[in-house]
């Protein structure tokens, strides 16, 4: 195959080779277009026997004789192209039967419509803008082609119309979900994507070398730390949609760098963010895709509010039976979980014990949208103490089709409660505990100077543009996906 593919790139040399010899330029350049092809077909009856510039990539060619037909694509679509050597000259009708697939041209002709009914531009004059030398594959549909298509994104794009669709609705999503924040007052601000401490999360973060400062810094795993910084400065509403970068496994729900939405509101509350939650995501829903009710590899979904909502020990108890409120010391946590064939880290606390068992026995049952909340402090460094249940947060997961999607909690503005929080974090890391989170002096500092009462939540926009698009893998929603070198 390797070989048939390098005798087709052979004969386009030559071809290019020969188009330079007859004074024909291959790689040419600016070209002013007065329509694209969907815009002739959608306008047909207006722009019948007008004659139109348009350009693009050749998708098919089938000469007959002294005419023939081909396809032209442009990122509107396709539309078809009719050659015939009267009126092109025999040199040029020739140039058009020498003519590859995926050669790029501009071209300017007549719109009409062939006697089978299709709309058609009639070429007057084409000229070359650029000579395709790789040959599109024939067949680049199926799961053998799956990674290929990952590498080649470009060639995946050009064959493939509907992974085109799939990143024009990737756009449209993160613009419905910022005029949704902006129509709520929410200000967009830019935060440090180099940090000199990797906070907001728990994850190993990816380290670099600053020369100038001889300094190491770290790739932000979240913006939250910087955002909650403008809490204190003042800034009442805030978010940021960009990327985050978490030096972890690769599989179909986790790509290392990847893209989220956070967002906080001062004076608000956990409860606050449900409510924002389930409303961005049903109005997101309805002006992308037309709908509240999305379908999801043949799971029909429901994204109109309100929402469930679940304590995570609710959870636990309705999916496994276990009723961890009555299991108050460590030990029997973790016979319970054992019981349930769960093996745990020897220093496991009983709030980590509860989320591992969360994790392994319920997630993999939560397939309509739901609100799990009230997450052990343990798992929790960030988020503020339950008043009631002091060694639970006000904190909540969203989960739709057995995965996380957002995570959002009441923040905590306590600087001695946050530092404590820390401390024990530090204590992890000392264990081994890559994704601990770090000791943040200076974020303990913009606590002391004061944070209003907060909400605050990060969305993973990945994860929601695959249920948005029916996609299976988080690698078919971003365009260069990170993969291990060939």
């Amino acid at each position: 195959m390797t070989e048939d593919i390098h005798e087709l790139k052979q004969v386009r040399l030559e071809k290019l080779t020969k188009m330079r010899e007859e004074g024909i330029e291959p790689y040419g350049g600016r070209y002013e277009r007065t329509a694209m092809a969907a815009s002739i077909k959608e306008s047909f009856a207006e722009m019948e026997e007008q004659v139109v510039r348009i350009a693009g990539r050749i998708m098919t060619r089938r000469p007959h004789g002294k005419a023939g037909f081909a396809h032209l694509q442009d990122q509107s679509g396709q539309i078809q192209l009719y050659f015939r050597q009267n009126d092109l000259g025999e040199q040029r009708y020739e140039l058009y039967r020498g003519m590859d697939i995926g050669d790029i041209i501009g071209v300017e002709g007549k719109v009409f419509k062939t006697r089978t009914g299709e709309i058609t531009v009639h070429v007057q004059d084409f000229v070359y803008l650029s000579k395709s030398l790789q040959p599109l594959p024939e067949k680049w549909h199926g799961l053998k082609d799956v990674e290929l298509r990952y590498r080649q994104r470009y060639v995946d794009l050009i064959v493939n119309p509907q992974v085109r669709d799939v990143f024009i609705k990737r756009t449209r999503i993160i613009r419905e979900i910022r005029n949704f924040l902006d129509e709520r007052g929410f200000l967009e601000v830019e935060t440090p994507m180099m940090q000199p401490i990797a906070g907001g999360a728990t994850a190993r973060p990816f380290v670099t070398h600053h020369n100038a400062l001889d300094i190491d810094l770290y790739l932000r795993i979240a913006p939250e730390l910087y955002l909650k910084r403008l809490l204190v400065g003042g800034f009442e509403k805030v978010y940021e949609i960009n990327r985050n970068f978490r030096n972890e496994g690769i599989s179909t729900r986790h790509n290392p760098e990847f893209t989220m939405v956070e967002f906080y509101q001062a004076y608000a509350d956990f409860t606050d963010m449900m409510k924002i939650t389930e409303e961005m995501f049903a109005e997101v829903a309805l002006k992308v895709l037309g709908s509240t009710t999305i379908e999801y590899q043949g799971t029909e979904l429901d994204l109109s509010p309100p929402w469930q909502r679940l304590t995570m020990m609710e959870a636990i108890e309705k999916h496994t039976g276990l009723d961890f409120s009555g299991l108050q010391d460590v030990g029997e946590a973790r016979q319970a979980a054992a019981g349930l064939g769960l093996e745990l880290d020897k220093h496991a606390t009983r709030g980590e014990i509860i989320n591992e068992v969360f994790e392994e026995f319920v997630e993999p049952h939560l397939v309509q949208p739901v609100f799990i909340y009230g997450h052990p402090v343990d798992v929790s460094p960030l988020a503020k103490r339950n008043q009631e249940h002091p060694n639970f947060t006000d904190r909540f997961e969203v989960f739709i089709m057995n995965r996380e999607i957002a995570n959002a909690f009441s923040e905590l503005n306590d600087p001695i409660d946050q530092r404590s929080r820390f401390e024990k974090q530090v204590e992890k890391r000392a264990r081994g505990d890559a994704e601990a989170h770090m000791m943040d002096e200076d974020y303990i500092n913009a606590l002391e100077y004061g944070m209003p009462s907060a909400g605050g939540e990060g969305i993973g926009i990945d994860r929601l543009v695959m249920l948005f698009t029916d996609s299976p893998s988080i690698r078919d929603v971003i365009l260069f996906p990170t993969l291990r070198p060939l």
